[in-house]
């Protein structure tokens, strides 16, 4: 009895495994047996945040992943790709960008069979907005746009069911943080009966820095879902490709859009522990944000330092675009804290100018310690 246990057992393991292996096996169409993701990369999609939709995906080990961009559409990269990042940045613009003619290739492509994930700008282009351009393809309309420059910083968020059932790991706590940036404040659309659900709720309260007003980003959707098709769509208001600790969203929102089975990411990637309060930015902190260029350029090693420390501490948005020089400062104290910055961020985009910094540098202990955070950053990848 005990061996025919056994026995059974072992078959019921391998079903699992061969059914989670065909899971991914239905998309791993690439030559290594991989899944194709690509981010569309063209004028509207902040530079920084195809940058950082790239390399959230590169931390998922059954993906790779490219940009495109219009031209690539018309030439017919979409049957080379089985999923697509808009990422942050100006929707309508993106929208202008792409091209009608496009978009049709790209809802085709989406009902087919095939996903789309939408990131701030990428899911407003995805709504029924009044008066705004965009594809009607997600079930939701953004409210309040006059006030679209409601403001910015880590806001909090809660799952739903459904949410904690593709997000495991943050399915224990009640609330959880990721940066948000003026993204839409999402209600169902009037008009497109597309049924969506939501995944995940705004918890935080955006109005400062826009004068916009209060009570209106929170208790709206954070992340909606919804099919379109044979294929699915995937709504995010705020940017994970851009909090420390949370990066693996992306790939994971990208997983839903095609069916594929939840892939456990390592310890060194899911670290929803970074942040466990709300960091808001104030018009004053935007002010001190923006002193620190001029400190960056002209201040002495332990200003520079002490600048990144609180940049850090608050998630600036702007100091990632800052930080990269910094590698190759005459200080070599600033050379290591803009390493460390660097890793402790998650900003793999700057890996090769980590990797840059310590292969050029001449002091033994700066260079040991510009190796450490390049260890770390190197972690995050498979």
């Amino acid at each position: 009895m005990k061996n025919f246990n056994l026995h059974n057992l072992l078959k019921k393991c391998i079903l699992t495994l061969l059914c989670l292996s065909m899971g991914v096996a239905l998309y791993a169409t690439d030559k290594n047996g991989k899944t194709r993701v690509g981010v569309f990369d063209g004028h509207g999609g902040s530079q920084t945040c195809i940058w950082e939709a790239v390399a959230a995906i590169q931390i998922d080990p059954d993906m790779t992943v490219r940009t495109f961009t219009t031209a690539d559409i018309a030439n017919g990269v979409l049957k080379q790709l089985d999923a697509i990042i808009i990422p942050g940045g100006g929707g309508s613009t993106e929208y202008l960008n792409i091209g009608t003619e496009n978009l049709k290739r790209i809802r085709a492509f989406i009902e087919s069979g095939k996903g789309v994930v939408g990131i701030c700008a990428g899911s407003y282009m995805f709504s029924d907005t009044p008066d705004y351009a965009c594809m009607r393809i997600n079930g939701a309309k953004a409210i309040d746009i006059e006030h679209d420059n409601r403001g910015h910083g880590i806001a909090k968020f809660s799952l739903t069911e459904e949410g904690k059932k593709l997000f495991p790991e943050l399915a224990a706590r009640p609330l959880s943080y990721v940066l948000y940036y003026e993204g839409p404040v999402f209600v169902k659309s009037d008009n497109i009966k597309i049924p969506y659900q939501t995944l995940a709720i705004m918890e935080s309260d955006v109005h400062e820095e826009g004068d916009a007003p209060t009570n209106m980003t929170n208790n709206k959707p954070f992340f909606i879902a919804n099919e379109l098709g044979k294929g699915r769509v995937f709504s995010s208001i705020a940017h994970p490709e851009a909090t420390p600790g949370m990066l693996w969203l992306i790939p994971r929102m990208v997983r839903w859009t095609l069916k594929m089975p939840i892939k456990a990411y390592k310890n060194r990637v899911v670290r929803p522990d970074i942040y466990n309060k709300e960091i808001l930015m104030t018009k004053a902190d935007l002010k001190k944000e923006h002193d620190f260029f001029n400190t960056f350029l002209y201040g002495t090693p332990a200003e520079k330092i002490a600048a990144l420390d609180w940049l850090q501490s608050v998630r600036s948005w702007d100091a990632k675009r800052w930080v990269q020089g910094l590698l190759f400062d005459d200080s070599p104290l600033v050379r290591i804290r803009a390493a460390k910055f660097i890793a402790e961020t998650d900003y793999l985009t700057y890996l090769k100018d980590v990797e840059a910094a310590y292969n050029s540098e001449k002091d033994p202990k700066t260079k040991a310690e510009i190796k450490k955070s390049l260890d770390n950053l190197k972690a995050l990848l498979p």
